[in-house]
């Protein structure tokens, strides 16, 4: 942060050589103060360029210059914008002062004024300057602290974009959209096959938003995919959560939790076994109908005893599996409330399921806009999101 000087600078523009000597007299007894006089107000404003003054004195009549000419420059220049001009000068008219508060002037004394008052002035003023550029400089470095905040979170979000499995062909079909919020949320999501017959997919969503939640979230889908677990693990979604809530208690990592929705496809009997924690529902697609594969229990993390039933549902070719986090529903509406889950469920029944991902990402961003009553800025313009967007969909052909 800039380092503000707390002492008093003056700078007093006046033609006549003995008011330059009288004010220096008069405050003499404020204490920590610089002091400079200047008799060519056509130097007025390298001088006070050079000599950064807290609070400039301003004579009106000089020759060479008009003072009142002076305050006009002295806002337009940079570094005397902001600077309290005083004017000190021996016109006791009306119209005068108006002109001068017009063009920028902060003050009006007539010379010279009694020391006391002209030094209550200088102080009164100076001091509200020396604030203002303490209030800039804090200001500045905020938004240093942010950008390179920002910085970081782009960076953690492009770190759990490449984490992401690519997209999937064949007999099952897998793609997602993934749009992390301008704070990162703690979403992220995966399928793998554990061998040739079953193929594991899954969303996890950390509580909270940042680094720390992400990183948390990472972990845990590493859990899942390294092959940490016995295959008799993975292949249970009752015990993948369970192992799940014993490597991840909130006790020990500073209060954060996660929901999660973990399912099992068996390719040759067509059974779908999941089980989720305190996530949304995945929505099953057949025929333009969906069922909601509802979650079975509470979120992992936040109890040691921890019960995870798994559920079943034979597939069909033709179905298509929908994975989400609540960022893709949970969106501020413009006149209060929420767009909510059944207005998804509505929108994927109702929408050609070839771009349906491209199209949910559309009409929800048309949501965010028009919840913030913000003009839609164009096609491709990035729009941030309240929490992080994962949408995944699985082909069942």
């Amino acid at each position: 942060m800039q380092n503000i000087d707390t002492i008093d600078r003056v700078l007093l523009v006046d033609d006549q050589a003995i008011v330059g000597e009288a004010v220096r007299r008069m405050i003499a007894t404020q204490g920590a103060c610089e002091y400079r006089s200047l008799q060519d107000p056509l130097q007025a404003i390298a001088v006070a360029e050079e000599f950064k003054p807290t609070v400039i004195l301003q004579d009106i009549e000089m020759p060479g210059a008009n003072g009142l000419d002076l305050v006009t420059r002295y806002r337009e220049n940079e570094a005397t914008r902001d600077v309290p001009v005083i004017m000190l000068t021996g016109k006791e008219d009306p119209a005068v002062k108006a002109d001068a508060f017009a063009r920028g002037a902060s003050d009006y004394l007539v010379k010279l004024p009694h020391p006391v008052e002209l030094v209550a002035r200088i102080r009164h003023h100076s001091r509200g300057y020396r604030m203002q550029l303490e209030r800039n400089a804090a200001f500045d470095a905020l938004q240093v602290s942010e950008s390179h905040m920002k910085a970081e979170i782009n960076r953690a979000a492009a770190y759990v974009r490449s984490l992401l499995d690519p997209p999937m062909t064949g007999a099952i079909e897998a793609d997602w959209r993934f749009v992390p919020c301008e704070a990162l949320g703690g979403d992220v999501f995966g399928y793998h096959w554990i061998d040739e017959d079953h193929l594991a997919a899954y969303v996890l969503d950390v509580s909270g938003h940042g680094v720390g939640p992400a990183l948390m979230g990472v972990s845990a889908m590493n859990l899942i995919k390294s092959g940490s677990l016995e295959r008799e693990q993975v292949l249970n979604p009752t015990r993948t959560l369970q192992a799940l809530n014993a490597g991840f208690p909130m006790s020990r990592h500073d209060g954060m939790y996660f929901t999660v929705w973990y399912g099992v496809y068996n390719r040759r009997t067509r059974e779908l076994a999941w089980s989720g924690g305190g996530h949304p529902p995945s929505f099953l697609l057949r025929g333009g109908k969906l069922q909601r594969l509802e979650s079975t229990t509470y979120m992992v993390g936040i109890v040691d005893e921890y019960d995870a039933p798994t559920e079943r549902v034979t597939l069909e070719p033709g179905d298509r599996l929908y994975l989400f986090s609540d960022g893709v529903f949970e969106l501020h509406l413009d006149g209060g409330g929420i767009w909510g889950l059944e207005n998804l469920e509505a929108f994927l029944e109702s929408n050609p399921a070839e771009g349906i991902l491209d199209a949910v990402v559309a009409e929800t961003r048309r949501v965010v806009l028009k919840g913030r009553g913000i003009p839609d800025p164009g096609v491709g313009a990035p729009v941030a999101w309240d929490d992080d967007f994962s949408l995944i969909e699985l082909r069942f052909n």
